[in-house]
């Protein structure tokens, strides 16, 4: 098996590369970002001016080398409409879009897993076809649709909890459900059909002679041995709720990294939209990663020579 130092060097490759095609795609789309700055109406002067103060008059070369020079240096440049630096301007947005991903990810342990196990145990009975629906509702249901219908039941009708932002209690709870449900439900599948893979193993027919109980010998025995592929997609999940926090974020009014995006976008404020992917991207990595090594800590198997 590859070694740490090798799996490394795989994420700085793949670091570089989503880096490089972040820079390309902002140089490529249409629209200049003199016009964020000036207006399209500026003197043809002022425009030359603070094309050379962006840098946008030098070569592409220089301008992917300095690209990388700063972010080495960890600066992601300023932004072009707020006038602030971006890495300030993540930092800002950050805690608001942890705390949504991380109540997300909760909400996915906690219903997925028993979920899982439950569908695995109860094979074929009710209990795993009501679990079985709940994964293909969760699955079929995109966020942008969801996240509305939500509203409209529980904030419009009902008035339980508020419609947008989160300075009021109860404000996490529908944006939490709905980046969460699609996770839950595809995490709910991978724990059920790893749980019906290993249920032939002989080690658990060892455990069942023993006079175990079928809940014993599926909580103390099987989930643990059923846990590696669950926490390889747990990892992708992981990285998966930044990206996907970005709908949550608009539809709820977040004021989260997802929702610093969109704005950058709307307005043509290159420097934070490249600043925002980068880090999503990152994130993303390095939550691969992360999974990656808790995966060999429960299987020694995989390892390698670490």
């Amino acid at each position: 098996m590859r070694s740490l130092a090798e799996q490394m060097l795989d994420t700085l490759i793949v670091l570089f590369g989503v880096s490089t095609l972040v820079f390309l795609l902002l140089v490529l789309i249409p629209g200049d970002p003199v016009d964020v700055v000036l207006g399209e109406s500026a003197q043809a002067a002022d425009r030359e001016a603070m094309r050379a103060a962006l840098g946008l008059d030098r070569p592409l070369l220089e301008r992917w080398a300095l690209f990388y020079a700063d972010l080495v240096r960890g600066d992601l440049g300023d932004s072009l409409v707020r006038r602030q630096p971006v890495a300030g301007l993540i930092a800002q947005r950050l805690p608001a879009t942890l705390q949504l991903a991380a109540a997300a990810f909760v909400l996915v342990l906690l219903t997925a897993v028993p979920l899982g196990v439950i569908a695995a145990w109860q094979r074929g009975r009710w209990p795993d076809h009501l679990a079985q629906t709940f994964a293909l509702i969760g699955v079929s249901i995109p966020n942008f649709w969801l996240g509305p219908l939500l509203v409209l039941l529980f904030s419009i009708a009902l008035a339980w909890t508020p419609v947008s932002g989160n300075l009021e209690p109860g404000s996490l709870v529908l944006p939490t459900v709905t980046l969460g449900l699609s996770m839950a439900a595809i995490t709910t599948r991978m724990v059920r059909s790893s749980l019906l893979e290993i249920e032939a193993q002989p080690f658990l027919r060892t455990a069942r002679c023993k006079g175990l109980s079928e809940a014993a010998v599926m909580l103390r025995h099987a989930l643990p041995n059923a846990m590696l592929p669950v926490i390889t997609v747990l990892g992708l999940q992981l990285g998966g709720l930044l990206a996907g926090a970005v709908i949550t974020e608009v539809v709820f009014a977040w004021p989260g990294i997802g929702s610093l995006l969109v704005d950058a976008i709307a307005q043509r404020d290159y420097p934070v939209v490249q600043g925002v992917v980068l880090f999503i991207a990152l994130s993303y990595v390095l939550a691969n990663r992360a999974a990656d090594l808790l995966a060999a800590r429960f299987d020694p198997r995989i390892r390698g020579d670490r």
